[in-house]
C-alpha cells in the first residue's frame, strides 16, 4: 500500500513538475501559477521517491511479524 501511494506521487509530481517548468519558460499557458505549480510537483516528486526507497510495505511487515 505504501509502495502504491509512493507510487502515485512520483508520477503525479513529475507531471506537475513538467507542466510547472513548461509554464514558467512560457511554452503552455496554465490556469494556475507555474511557479507554484512546479514547486508542488518537486515537492511530490521527491515525497514519492523517498517512499519507494526507504518504507517497507504492509505485506512485508505483516510476514516479517509472522516468522
Amino acid at each position: 500500500m505504501i509502495k502504491i501511494l509512493g507510487i502515485i506521487l512520483t508520477v503525479g509530481g513529475a507531471i506537475a513538475l513538467v507542466m510547472g517548468i513548461l509554464g514558467i519558460f512560457g511554452s503552455i499557458a496554465l490556469m494556475l501559477s507555474p511557479w507554484a505549480l512546479a514547486i508542488i510537483g518537486f515537492i511530490f516528486f521527491i515525497s514519492g521517491i523517498s517512499l519507494i526507497k526507504r518504507r517497507k510495505d504492509t505485506e512485508d511487515i505483516e510476514a516479517e511479524k509472522k516468522t
